[in-house]
């Protein structure tokens, strides 16, 4: 019996904003070393297995999948691409078919992408034994010694004994006096949303409980397609109610088991959580960036583009970035969400994107903009290239300013160096490339009627994509 990771890697991280964004969500950022969550998991799941992992992404992620998991040397044995977020029962019924294909006796080991765990050879003698309970047909969660009385976790009722133990009851987010009481009880564990268990077995109590959606799962793995290195799963898929694994399945079935486990765990939730797991200074802040703080205790002060200084503050959050800058008490980062909705009501882009966008050829920047003009710095990897396009109200203009460019404008084929420039008229296909082998760089004008990233028409592409990203 295989061991697959699943690495669930969807998800926005909204109370994280304003760095985590929903095109380039938290599990993608190096939040806690010079590796994103994202790599920090797949690095987790090799340590306890060496076979290829199950990985299930949001469409609009899946370059950013690839890019990560390249920069590791990590190979998935499948990218699965979910039409629509569906939650973690769908996710993992997507996972569990595409197991059973290549193993018919898989183990499922659920990771969520976004998780801190301190140390991962504890996590691998945790998770194997977690493993050998799957063999015998149990589902495994693990169990996180609750700390405090977090009113954010799940709760899961022991019967108070040690190991592994079958599990009593589940409680989602308890109020805080109730969570007082589980933490005094000394029988309540935190849930930590991991879980080990047979892909036939998950299945097979999906049918019981859940039959709509193994039904509609079922449906669209059959019928998935492959495209390129990623496998889309049909439009059945959506029939799937939208649903988590403990609501569908864990909280119902009989063969649930909950391991405590010993080693550090933070779901990294919040700018509380960050703080509560990072290294502080004297007075208890935690200070990245280019940062001046005087008479500030128990903050997080994050500066991403430029100097922050901060003065009198107490239990505050602080973040700056390019577009957008974060000042919160810190006992009421829960109104994030609440800030995040509002931008998206009012028709920003700001809960979506970065000024840096990126890109699987590389990124662009928005430097400044104004009527009927727009100034971008467009980063192109060595070897990349854009796809061949169009744009109905736009001409460009494009200086390089690093590297080589080679240009396809119209019917003419031509390359660029450092300190020259091209005109790029509307309604011209046009491509650009880097040969080089270093990182091209270029100052791109646009002047048109209309600027959005959208005006694009692709006649090839060689990354296959047929949407507007």
């Amino acid at each position: 019996m295989k061991i697959f990771p699943v690495i669930l890697a969807g998800g926005v991280g909204s109370r994280l904003w304003p760095v985590s964004r929903a095109y380039f969500p938290k599990q993608f950022h190096n939040l806690l070393s010079d590796k994103s969550l994202l790599q920090e998991t797949l690095l987790r799941g090799a340590a306890v297995s060496e076979v290829a992992p199950i990985i299930v992404a949001n469409e609009e992620h899946r370059f950013l999948v690839a890019e990560q998991c390249a920069r590791l040397g990590i190979v998935w044995s499948r990218l699965i691409l979910e039409p629509e977020g569906r939650s973690s029962a769908p996710g993992l019924a997507a996972a569990a078919y595409a197991a059973l294909a290549l193993d018919p006796d898989a183990i499922l080991m659920m990771l969520a992408s976004d998780h801190m765990i301190d140390d991962t050879e504890v996590f691998a003698e945790d998770a194997q034994q977690a493993a050998q309970l799957a063999r015998d047909g149990f589902l495994v969660t693990f169990g996180i010694q609750p700390t405090g009385p977090e009113t954010g976790y799940g709760y899961i009722e022991t019967d108070g004994t040690r190991g592994a133990q079958a599990v009593v009851s589940f409680t989602e987010k308890p109020a805080r006096d109730t969570a007082q009481g589980y933490v005094d009880s000394g029988r309540y564990l935190w849930n930590s949303g991991m879980f080990v268990m047979s892909a036939r077995v998950y299945i097979e109590e999906l049918e019981k409980f859940e039959p709509d959606i193994a039904a509609a799962v079922a449906s669209g793995m059959e019928d998935a397609e492959a495209d390129m290195d990623f496998l889309r799963p049909s439009a059945a898929f959506l029939q799937s109610p939208s649903i988590s694994v403990d609501y569908a399945v864990m909280e119902r079935t009989e063969r649930a088991m909950v391991l405590p486990v010993s080693f550090g765990w933070s779901d990294v939730g919040s700018w509380a959580a960050l703080h509560d797991i990072s290294p502080k200074d004297a007075d208890g802040n935690l200070l990245r960036g280019d940062v001046l703080a005087l008479d500030t205790k128990d903050s997080v002060v994050l500066a991403k583009h430029r100097l922050v200084g901060v003065t009198g503050l107490d239990n505050a959050v602080v973040v700056e970035t390019a577009d957008a800058v974060l000042v919160a008490a810190a006992d009421r980062l829960d109104g994030i969400r609440d800030l995040v909705q509002r931008i998206g009501a009012a028709q920003r882009d700001e809960h979506l994107v970065h000024r840096e966008v990126r890109r699987p050829w590389g990124s662009y920047e928005g430097i400044g903009d104004g009527d009927r003009y727009q100034v971008k710095c467009i980063s192109v990897l060595p070897g990349a290239s854009l796809s061949l396009q169009m744009h109905h109200h736009r001409s460009e203009h494009w200086i390089v300013v690093r590297g080589a460019a080679r240009i396809t404008c119209g019917e003419k084929v031509f390359t660029l160096g450092e300190n020259e420039s091209t005109y790029i008229p509307r309604g011209t296909k046009h491509r650009l490339e880097n040969p080089g082998k270093i990182v091209l760089k270029l100052i791109e004008v646009q002047v048109g009627s209309y600027l959005g990233e959208d005006d694009i028409e692709r006649f090839d592409d060689i990354y296959g994509r047929q949407d507007k990203i």
